[in-house]
């Protein structure tokens, strides 16, 4: 085995330029949540052109690339959409021109998250060069809609179309660092009903923005007395939204609603969160609920799940990290730093519904995920492309 791993890293390397121009043709493809079909077909064509022994794209337009036909299956996944450039001003080069320089490939996405697929379209072709012969299916994934709706692809793929991973890798970017876990989210909706009366006579009625702002204020309070986690650090919640409505701007407020983001460290639940809040609301006539999300992808399938994105770790001990730490080692000569994500991925689902242990590693800076200026070192893209395949090999 040892020989294959100075032999992933030659044709890795060898690959250099195959890999960033891979992923100068998926940055051009400008890809939103539900509007990847251009970006999906561009990678289905470079899995083929890889060699890869199937490449399907699913119901909800997932692109599946299969390698093998062994009873383990590992997944490699990573998500094809992107968010929007935001302000054009703030971006020094053009964030869809995929331009490669300075050792770089530019551009919206580069980082969160085509970085990770266009490695692992490498590590397929490397595999099916060195004839990877191991009683394995590996699925290459480029998921879609994750922007959105994080776990939601890997819904569809375990519920719909049956495939249970024995184990997962996340591309999602980590500084070339094994992340194992990260805190959970979940979206919620405290909604405020009052009852209106004319503006100049407030005390008949009963103004919903009064009640929203003495909630929004225990909110604050709060969050400064969430659980804290040694590991995954402290739970968050805080205020994105604050909305009222009333019969007219003579008239006292009758609605108010106040929209949730809430970060969930190890051990908090959708449960107790929703508990917490129920606590403020004691009293009044008001109602929290946990969001739904809905949507139609863009092969036309509508396909949803509550928002609420459960929390994941691993241990270090674990086998599935200690794998991927063996195969760091032996491919780069030092131990890997083993650390989390700050946000939230894929693996809300992968393992935080299913179970499935997932490791992340991937090529680039979550610092420069949803900034301007995003862009990716080539050399990282080499050594996920490298790594993907050892672990492979070492699993």
């Amino acid at each position: 085995m040892e020989n294959h791993y100075s032999k992933i890293k030659e044709l890795a390397e060898k690959y250099k330029n195959y890999t960033a121009e891979n992923l100068s043709k998926l940055i051009k493809l400008k890809s939103l949540s539900l509007q990847e079909k251009e970006v999906q077909y561009e990678l289905k064509r470079q899995m083929e052109e890889a060699g890869f022994d199937e490449v399907i794209i699913d119901g909800l337009g997932n692109v599946i690339g299969r390698i093998g036909n062994g009873k383990k299956i590992l997944a490699i996944d990573g998500h094809m959409d992107t968010v929007d450039i935001g302000n054009i001003e703030n971006w020094d080069f053009d964030p869809l021109g995929g331009e490669i320089k300075d050792g770089f490939v530019h551009g919206r996405g580069t980082v969160d998250q085509k970085g990770g697929p266009a490695a692992f379209v490498t590590s397929g072709r490397i595999l099916k060069e060195l004839g990877f012969d191991k009683d394995m299916t590996i699925y290459f994934v480029g998921s879609a809609i994750e922007e959105d709706c994080d776990g939601l692809c890997w819904k569809y793929i375990v519920e719909e179309l049956g495939i249970k991973p024995h184990y997962a890798i996340s591309t999602e970017p980590t500084n070339l660092n094994i992340y194992r876990g990260h805190r959970g989210r979940m979206e919620m909706r405290v909604t405020f009903y009052g009852v209106s009366s004319h503006g100049s006579a407030p005390e008949r009625g009963k103004n919903a923005i009064y009640m929203a702002s003495k909630v929004a204020l225990e909110v604050e309070k709060l969050n400064e007395r969430l659980k804290y986690d040694e590991f995954l650090g402290k739970g968050s919640v805080t205020i994105s939204e604050f909305v009222s409505k009333s019969p007219s701007l003579c008239a006292v407020a009758d609605y108010a609603h106040i929209h949730l983001d809430r970060r969930l460290t190890w051990g908090e639940t959708k449960e107790s969160a929703v508990k917490e809040i129920e606590e403020l609301i004691k009293g009044m006539n008001a109602r929290v609920e946990v969001l739904e999300y809905m949507e139609e992808a863009f092969t036309g399938l509508k396909y949803g799940m509550e928002k609420y994105y459960p929390t994941w770790k691993l241990e270090e001990d674990h086998e599935i990290v200690q794998t991927g730490a063996r195969a760091f080692k032996k491919l780069f000569n030092r131990d890997p730093k083993i650390d989390k994500w700050t946000f939230s991925t894929n693996g809300v689902t992968i393992n935080g519904y299913y179970g499935i242990p997932i490791i992340g590693f991937g090529p680039g800076n979550e610092v420069l995920a949803h900034a301007p200026n995003e862009k990716v070192p080539i050399q990282d893209l080499v050594d996920a492309s490298a790594f993907y395949a050892a672990f492979a090999y070492e699993i």
